[in-house]
């Protein structure tokens, strides 16, 4: 059963730890970014989360855990020491690390920032010790054999191990039930469904594997009883991989969800970006000044990952400074008969202002490029539409776009 559920809660781990690796590389990158080229960079970009920190050290050393408690993966290692077992306490060394980890990311998540780093530290120093008081037991056993599949019930009636199994599995436990009894609490009192609901996966988890470490006290408790629960073994290793696996997987979704709205938001910008380029293009070559530096190839920048939220930006206020120096070659009657001509098309609100926009920009550029001014010049039919916030102008501009035409040679000034 082991080695059948190790793999796939190995491949869970695996996948959150990197998906916060890469989270905390962006965020190192954003901090150590030369500052005169940061401005894209959203702040949240330029610090370390603590949380998010311990939440990489959870899914990292829990991915640990699950390799090398791999049946073939635990031969090797007791060879390559010449120690008999001795990925036992190595594994369940990580698991601390991983508790400890988890009740870290609930500190962070649910105290201020100066009493979660105090309880973060006490966290800290209580998995050292309890590791170490592993070892020291673990050295005081005699193991004479590899036992990868049973080997807690094979040195069941030990003193020595008895002792470490209740220190192990105690300090389980307790993790486990803080951890059932937060997330529950904390899941009553989230506004967002998909993090209640993770927490509460959370704590189904967390409930699961309070099964397998009661087995594992059970089999201690039997040998000097005489009950024996040695049928209950595959069990245990089930409720322990799918307990685990459960409590990563609630962890886990709403970092990918974070992730996804991130790459969401990195696309949307990516896509506005290029949607604006005829319309930029056009004013930008009537007039190189507006545009203060070249842009990169956006082909170039989507490979390489990077965002187009502030070139997007840039973009926008360059479209704008475009505007406004072709003011004075817009004709009043270009935009009446634009008018008249989109509204018979059946355009009405902010559709029909950003088509005579769209009309009034193409006109202006013909009569740029011949060199006549308008003798009174006209408004742009956009000049009061209400754009309260930077998202609503994008909106706009995005709309004029598709409107827009390119002026080719030949093309008169009429829209």
């Amino acid at each position: 059963m082991k080695d059948i559920l190790h793999p796939l809660c190995l491949a869970i781990a695996g996948t959150g730890f990197l998906i916060l690796l890469r989270d905390l590389l962006i965020r190192d990158a954003g901090r150590n970014q030369d500052p005169s080229t940061s401005q894209d960079q959203s702040p949240n970009l330029r610090r370390r989360d603590p949380a998010l920190v311990a939440l990489a050290f959870t899914y990292g050393f829990s991915a640990l855990s699950y390799a090398v408690s791999l049946t073939w993966v635990w031969v090797r290692v007791d060879g390559f020491f010449g120690v008999p077992n001795i990925v036992v306490p190595i594994a369940q060394g990580f698991v601390i690390v991983v508790l400890a980890s988890q009740a870290t990311v609930l500190a962070y998540w649910s105290k201020p920032s100066g009493e979660a780093r105090r309880r973060s530290r006490i966290l800290l120093v209580a998995a050292v010790a309890v590791i170490a008081a592993m070892a020291v037991l673990f050295a005081l056993l005699t193991p004479a054999s590899t036992r990868p599949t049973d080997f807690s019930l094979y040195y069941a009636h030990d003193p020595v191990f008895q002792a470490y199994v209740l220190l192990y599995f105690g300090t389980y436990s307790v993790a486990e039930t803080y951890l059932a009894v937060s997330c529950w609490r904390y899941a009553r009192k989230a506004t967002n469904r998909s993090i209640a609901f993770s927490l509460r996966l959370v704590t189904v988890g967390a409930v699961i594997t309070l099964v397998y470490s009661g087995i594992r006290i059970a089999a201690i408790i039997g040998a000097e009883t005489g009950f024996s629960v040695s049928h209950l073994n595959d069990f245990a290793w089930a409720c322990g991989d799918i307990g685990a696996t459960l409590t990563q997987i609630g962890y886990l979704i709403p970092t990918v969800a974070l992730r996804a709205a991130d790459v969401r938001d990195w696309a949307t910008a990516h896509l506005r970006y290029r949607r604006l380029g005829a319309l930029w293009s056009a004013l930008d070559q009537a007039d190189p000044g507006i545009t203060l530096r070249r842009p990169a190839r956006q082909g170039r920048d989507v490979l390489r990952g990077r965002s187009a939220h502030f070139p997007l930006l840039r973009r926008r206020v360059e479209i704008r400074q475009g505007q406004k120096l072709m003011r004075r070659y817009l004709d009043p009657a270009v935009r009446t008969r634009a008018e008249e001509r989109r509204a018979a098309e059946g355009l009405t609100g902010p559709e029909l202002v950003a088509a005579v926009t769209a009309d009034q920009i193409r006109a202006a550029l013909v009569q740029h490029a011949a060199d006549e001014p308008a003798p009174a010049p006209a408004e742009f039919a956009d000049a009061e539409l209400a754009l309260a916030t930077t998202e609503d102008e994008l909106l706009h501009l995005q709309r004029v776009a598709v409107y827009f035409t390119p002026v080719t040679s030949g093309s008169g000034a009429r829209p």
